[in-house]
């Protein structure tokens, strides 16, 4: 079952942070799976193969089914778990985020390192922005060319969003319903047309607000 609407990140993001003369480098990326998030630590890793410690987490599925946090190094519960709590605290699903630790001479102390890793990977996820998915179902509405002006001013009066308008023999507009109102808006592109469409309900997708 696919969830109405969830929070993730929009796109790849990373941002810095210095505390206490270490700098503390936050990433963080949309991920679909276990595969694909550990494939962006690696590649995080080998990026700054140098730094001092990345330290990562990533939470994915639709019942956040698959968790996991590393410290990398640094004293157990001080790096990776607070990276795991951000992403559970702001809500966050199919996200992996790494901060990179470039130590600076100064010790910080566990709580002091719990601060750093969790302010670093707020920075990251403020970089990458996050969003909320919602799930739409495409609809195709098939028409002839008489009734296209009344459609399109039904649906912009409606606020549906739409996904583009094929010119053929007759015109196929491509609609974006909410999943949960797909049926209820076939029944109104019947009412609104008098019967004369041809509709197709086709695959779910999600799309960000």
């Amino acid at each position: 079952m696919q969830l109405p609407a969830y929070r993730t990140v929009l796109a790849y993001g990373e941002r810095e942070i210095v505390i206490k003369k270490s700098r503390f480098i936050g990433h963080a990326k949309p991920v679909e799976s276990e595969e694909e998030a550990v494939q962006f630590i690696e590649e995080i890793k080998k990026k700054h193969w140098n730094a001092t410690h990345n330290c990562s987490a990533y939470i994915i599925g639709e019942r956040d089914q698959f968790q996991k946090a590393s410290d990398d190094g640094e004293p157990s519960g001080t790096a990776g778990k607070p990276i795991l709590e951000v992403l559970k605290h702001q809500g966050l699903k199919n996200t992996a985020v790494v901060v990179t630790r470039y130590f600076g001479g100064i010790m910080l102390g566990a709580g002091g390192l719990v601060r750093a890793y969790t302010d670093g990977a707020v920075a990251g996820i403020e970089a990458a922005g996050a969003v909320e998915m919602v799930l739409h179902r495409e609809v195709k509405v098939e028409v002839d060319y008489t009734w296209l002006g009344k459609l399109e001013n039904e649906l912009r009066g409606k606020e549906v969003k739409t996904g583009g308008t094929e010119f053929t023999d007759k015109v196929v507009l491509t609609c974006l319903p909410l999943a949960g109102e797909a049926d209820a808006f076939a029944a109104w592109m019947t009412d609104v047309t008098q019967g004369q469409a041809v509709i197709t309900a086709g695959e779910t997708k999600y799309f960000y607000t």
